[in-house]
């Protein structure tokens, strides 16, 4: 039996400006991919295998034991269904939704460091166990007192050339590992971030694999000292652990060699790069930008479907209640972000495929693209986590006080896709990282040296048009202009006050810290201008018909005029841009939320989520909110047992917090012991049917001792 879908939304659908699967093709690389998308979501979602009660119904350790147990089968039925690597992330994503996987730093981080850190003799050890979960990793290279400073890693890894064996220790507190997902109860192996040390002398941070439990009994080995870090604010279903080692010995050959090497005498043989060993990491945060589109995309889907199933106020005296949408202050809180959503999944793409390109190169011995997939990386990750993280908390107060349940599928969502603001990088060094290669390029583009094609732009800061011209700032290409002169002029400004710090008699540190707030501002404003010209350059696409070309050319409009408003100092200060042009810029947000209104819904319908996916009541693509709301609400564990049917034990909970007319008399005893004027209103005898508040209310006279029987709260305590 058909689903009977909202009428608001229905109709929402109904009055699109165009097809929704046309996007969705484009969004997915083709009506290939989208079928079998589909079709491997529908194998997941539909397979009762993986069906399970509400995870906010359940405490942290069930949530645990219950992801893990589908993960590990999940593993079992990707093999089982002969999925291909190509389409396995289709699949993983049906199976655990938004929410984050148990053994995912297993998949996203553990294997693909030994796919690209690992020499062949080590990959034929290790591999082949690995992928069938004999050994199961995790990356570990956080520690309490170190995370995103590498070089300040406290863990050592000694060479001992008599045994050939390294000597593996966290030798203070700090050097603890904390945090890396999967270490607390379920990996046996991990990939060991420690610093080297051969004949007393540091070689920096090296990848060493480690096993840290039995394959038998799964006991923590000799001198190994492990465990879950505790709740957090997100990632209930994660077991991030801490690890500390004393005296672990590993054979030699337990370093990753691909890069750099320990002969059997000690002789250290450094890689072509020292960048080469942070490929896992690149990789991750090329994974971070996709990450934050999908939770963009996720949110805003739910919140532009539910905006349009509620009614709320009149917006004309007499009229009916107008859908929430209709309200021009809530499509300014979700356009933008609607926008964003689709220029980061579009950058996302863009970005895996320079980092496939540049690993080729890189493989095949060309290191030269290193530094700009480092800085690239570094700043796209930043710029896409820190907009989810505030669009994704947007969409929460747009749906009011309903986005404040679990129901809605976003407080679990931020609260998931939150950490990408700091792990893998904090963004703030993200952004600094990025900005060190934008200094480097800028001094090369003066001594005429060739730049890459990212910054390739720091070649020549455009000089300031002439006064009174007029500009039409829908124009892409005018829009695209004025983001690379910002970015270009705030590099400019950036290196000028780095030299200035320097011309004052700062040392490099010190003059890089006095400028780091300018460095950030250049960093993103470089980062905004490539997410602009890759949004647009994308529409160039010949696939895309005329009804397509038109919404996503308003959406990439929008996202870059929404960019320049907000930052209009910057386009402003060296006249590049005038007031005109901002309030020209204004008024076309305003034209062109109104003409994506009527598509809104077929925008985020484009996304394809499935409800199994969003995870959502009020996202629910037919948009039965309310009905459902109530049975979600029903589910409840604190609605199965009715606490007055106890009888006894209910009775039993209630006295234990009875306040007996006894303290009354001991607590009005001390007051007055104190020269204090008591006087007691009431006296109530506590009766299972009334709740019994003893208020003290202070007055010029003194205070007054109520226990008169309320069933609320005063409504004021003074004093």
């Amino acid at each position: 039996m058909a689903t009977t879908v909202n009428p608001d939304l229905r109709k929402e659908r109904e009055n699109a400006s165009f097809v929704p699967e046309k996007i969705t093709n484009f969004l997915y690389g083709g009506p290939e991919r989208v079928q079998k998308k589909r079709e491997l979501a529908s194998l997941a979602l539909n397979d009762p295998d993986y069906h399970h009660e509400d995870l906010n119904f359940m405490s942290r350790e069930q949530q645990y034991e219950t992801c893990l147990k589908k993960s590990l089968l999940m593993t079992t039925k990707i093999k089982q269904l002969k999925i291909d690597a190509v389409d396995e992330h289709f699949y993983r994503s049906a199976v655990t939704g938004p929410s984050p996987d148990p053994l995912g730093l297993h998949v996203g981080m553990f294997l693909p460091t030994l796919y690209g850190q690992a020499t062949q003799e080590q990959k034929e050890k290790w591999l082949n166990l690995a992928e069938n979960y004999v050994i199961i990793g995790t990356y570990a290279q956080t520690e309490m007192g170190h995370g995103t400073f590498l070089r300040g890693l406290e863990t050592t890894a000694t060479f001992d050339p008599k045994t050939q064996e390294f000597i593996l220790n966290t030798p203070t507190l700090t050097a603890s590992k904390w945090w890396p997902g999967g270490l607390g109860k379920t990996s046996n192996y991990c990939v060991l971030m420690a610093q080297l040390y051969i004949q007393g002398k540091s070689y920096g941070p090296h990848p060493f694999m480690v096993q840290i439990r039995s394959l038998q009994d799964h006991k923590p080995l000799p001198g190994v000292t492990v465990g879950d870090i505790g709740p957090k604010f997100g990632y209930d279903v994660i077991d991030n652990g801490f690890l500390a080692l004393r005296n672990v010995r590993i054979p030699r050959e337990n370093m990753l060699m691909k890069h750099s090497k320990v002969a059997p005498d000690g002789t250290y043989v450094k890689p072509p790069s020292s960048k080469l060993a942070y490929g896992t990491m690149v990789f991750v945060r090329a994974t971070i930008v996709n990450d934050s589109a999908m939770a963009l995309s996720i949110a805003t889907t739910i919140a532009i479907r539910y905006s349009c199933v509620r009614r709320q106020s009149e917006m004309k005296p007499g009229h009916p209640e107008p859908q929430v949408l209709d309200y021009v202050t809530q499509q300014y809180k979700l356009f933008p972000y609607l926008a964003a959503a689709y220029a980061f999944w579009l950058t996302g793409q863009t970005m895996m495929s320079v980092y496939m390109t540049s690993s080729s190169r890189i493989s095949k011995g060309d290191i030269s693209v290193l530094p700009e997939l480092h800085a690239l990386s570094a700043g796209l990750k930043a710029l896409s986590s820190w907009v989810a993280n505030v669009g994704m908390e947007e969409c929460r107060l747009a749906c009011g006080g309903h986005g404040y349940s679990h129901a809605s599928g976003l407080p679990r969502l931020y609260a998931n896709l939150t950490p990408g603001a700091t792990y893998e990088g904090e963004n703030t060094v993200m952004m600094l990282q990025t900005a060190r290669y934008l200094m480097k390029s800028y001094n090369q583009s003066l001594q005429g040296e060739k730049l890459a094609g990212s910054v390739a732009y720091l070649s020549g800061v455009q000089p300031v048009p002439a006064a009174g011209r007029t500009r039409n700032m829908l124009d892409l290409g005018a829009l695209c202009d004025a983001f690379r002169h910002r970015a270009a002029r705030l590099v400019h400004e950036a290196a000028m006050q780095l030299r200035n710090e320097r011309q004052a008699g700062k040392d490099q540190p010190d003059a890089w810290n006095a400028a780091s707030v300018d460095l950030v501002k250049a960093a993103m404003a470089h980062s905004q201008y490539f997410v602009v010209k890759n949004f647009a350059e994308r529409l160039t696409d010949s696939r895309l018909d005329s009804s397509i070309s038109a919404v996503l050319t308003r959406l990439c409009q929008l996202h870059a005029l929404h960019g320049l408003v907000t930052n209009s100092g910057d386009f402003l200060e060296d006249g590049y841009l005038t007031g005109s042009d901002i309030r020209q810029a204004r008024r076309h947000i305003n034209a062109l939320m109104a003409k994506l209104r009527p598509d809104a819904v077929a925008l985020v319908d484009a996304f394809d989520f499935p409800d199994g996916i969003l995870n959502s009541i009020l996202g629910r693509y037919d948009g039965n909110v309310y009905q459902h709301l109530l049975e979600w609400a029903k589910a409840s564990p604190l609605n199965k047992n009715d606490l007055a049917a106890r009888g006894s034990n209910y009775e039993g909970l209630m006295k234990r917090h009875k306040i007996h007319t006894k303290n009354l008399e001991s607590v009005t005893e001390a007051l007055r012991s104190h020269g204090v004027e008591v006087k007691v209103i009431q006296k109530h005898e506590y009766t299972p049917e009334k709740v019994n508040w003893a208020d003290v209310i202070m007055s010029a006279g003194g205070p007054f001792i109520s226990t008169s029987s309320h069933t609320r709260a005063p409504e004021r305590f003074s004093g």
